[in-house]
């Protein structure tokens, strides 16, 4: 792969780089098909539907030789001005999971293919480019980081037309060039469905050796294997893998035809013995899975989880997590900000702003909005690996944040000059979170306030806002969190406070009435 991007590099010229409405019509109409309709026997017309798009997204779809229904009883001239012609583009506008902004490419359609559905959009280049390029770019990272701040929704994500005409759409001048590209990543593609076919195989071959005598920690080493490497970030791996380290000291003799309810609330009762509840119920959580398939494949014959109880030792007193307004404040402005970045103008920004710190290490100039007071948050910086942009937690991490004017002036100054697509704060790849904490607890010794993190920071951002009487829905929005249920557990002991203020005063109003 790294040789193909430099061959690209190398042999590319002059690029186009165009607003999506100067790229494409998008005036294509869908049609609306009933199954009744559809039929996979004869025909002269065929239809495309949201489902290819799920299905093909990043490639071409071929009309005429993938599986795709006919039109019943209709013809080129009942869809005049709806008939596909090869290079159009088809979007997914609105989806319940990761596919919404997918996108796939129409070939040998023969000017006899039409689309259906109500989440779907249709676009024809306005100039004539080589089959496959669209498609692959149109579903590469570096186009979805434009498109994710677009979308709406929490569940249900969707994409204006009006909003992805907003995106820019990068392509080689040359013909030739997009046709090298793209014939490129189809031999990526095809060397990826070799190697997924290998894993495959290496997967049933190893669930050959999974019977009702093996152990039941060697097992849970291999699901983990088969089911999570590579499908989540490093830092949650490293919790499965604990948990498997877990089970060799706690239960090394456990087979699993002896995993039943009172085998694994034994195991639940020893780690809780060396661990809080919380931490507990996270290790069960983490076997959970793992178990439930193991009852599915008929290795263990009941559901051992089921009606486990969740015990731990007595919780340590914790250290305050966040400052109250007012030492906040004593705080910032024992802060040297002085002319140029330094990481006091990254405690700043993470206390007005309540981002994660991978998020603030990401940022670049290009993240600036300043005539509208709008930072985007879209990417992280991998400071617990090798360094680098990387994906967000979520995708509702995705999103805008407001600043105050004040803020904005700093940094319009501050980043005046820098390189666009460059960190503000990372000046060498390898940063520890170490260091700007311990610069953190410095700052807090000096102002007489309590020692917080700087993921602190966030929490503090966060419940200034709820004390301040913001609505947990726009706080969950802020911090990106992933649903409000989040927010309200993180802050319980905030939103129960407010609570109990609310009640004083309700009883003063209705005490009032009459």
């Amino acid at each position: 792969a790294l040789f193909m991007v430099r061959f690209l590099y190398e042999r590319c010229n002059a690029w186009e780089q165009r607003k999506f409405d100067e790229t494409f019509d998008c005036t294509i109409p869908n049609n609306t098909l009933s199954r009744a309709e559809l039929n996979y026997e004869s025909g002269s017309v065929r239809n495309i539907h949201y489902g290819d798009i799920l299905t093909k997204y990043g490639s071409v779809v071929d009309v005429q030789n993938d599986k795709i229904p006919f039109v019943t009883g209709k013809s080129a001239d009942d869809f005049k001005g709806a008939l596909l012609q090869d290079g159009d583009i088809i979007i997914a506008d609105t989806a319940e999971d990761e596919t919404t902004g997918k996108a796939c490419e129409i070939g040998n359609s023969q000017g006899l293919g039409v689309v259906s559905g109500l989440h779907t959009m249709v676009c024809r280049p306005r100039n004539k480019m080589a089959l496959g390029y669209l498609g692959y770019y149109l579903n590469s990272d570096a186009y979805h980081h434009q498109l994710l701040p677009l979308m709406q929704g929490i569940k249900v994500l969707s994409l204006s037309r009006t909003n992805v005409q907003k995106t820019m759409v990068c392509y080689p001048k040359s013909k030739a060039e997009q046709q090298l590209i793209a014939g490129c990543f189809r031999h990526l593609d095809h060397l990826i469905t070799l190697h997924q076919r290998e894993f495959s195989k290496r997967r049933d071959s190893m669930l050959q050796t999974i019977n009702t005598d093996t152990l039941f920690h060697q097992y849970y080493t291999q699901w983990v294997s088969i089911y999570k490497e590579g499908a989540i970030r490093p830092v949650t791996l490293n919790k499965y893998r604990m948990a498997k380290v877990w089970l060799e000291k706690l239960v090394p003799g456990l087979r699993l035809k002896e995993l039943n309810r009172i085998s694994y609330q034994r195991l639940l009762n020893d780690y809780a013995m060396e661990h809080e509840r919380q931490t507990t119920m996270d290790f069960h959580h983490l076997l959970k899975s793992a178990i439930l398939d193991a009852v599915d494949e008929g290795y263990i014959e009941r559901d051992p989880t089921r009606k486990a109880i969740i015990k731990g030792k007595t919780p340590s007193q914790k250290k305050q997590k966040y400052l109250d307004q007012f030492e906040l404040h004593t705080l910032l402005k024992n802060l040297q900000l002085g002319e140029g970045m330094n990481w006091h103008w990254m405690i700043l920004l993470l206390a007005k702003t309540g981002l994660r710190f991978s998020e603030a290490l990401a940022l670049t100039p290009a993240d600036f909005d300043f005539a509208h007071q709008v930072l985007t948050v879209n990417k992280t910086w991998d400071y617990k690996g090798d360094g680098g942009f990387q994906a967000t937690k979520n995708r509702s991490s995705v999103r805008k944040v407001q600043l105050d004017w004040k803020t904005i002036t700093q940094f319009s100054q501050l980043i005046q000059g820098k390189p666009e697509q460059k960190p503000i704060f990372v000046e060498k790849d390898k940063i520890y979170n170490s260091t700007i904490n311990g610069i953190l607890y410095r700052l807090c010794r000096k102002a007489g306030v309590p020692m917080i993190s700087v993921h602190g920071l966030r929490h503090t951002h966060a419940s200034i806002l709820l004390y301040s009487g913001v609505s947990i829905a726009s706080v969950a929005r802020r911090l990106g969190h992933a649903s409000m249920t989040t927010t309200q557990k993180t802050y319980l002991h905030i939103i129960q406070e407010l609570e109990n203020r609310d009640v004083d005063i309700i009883m003063r109003s209705i005490s009032n009435l009459g």
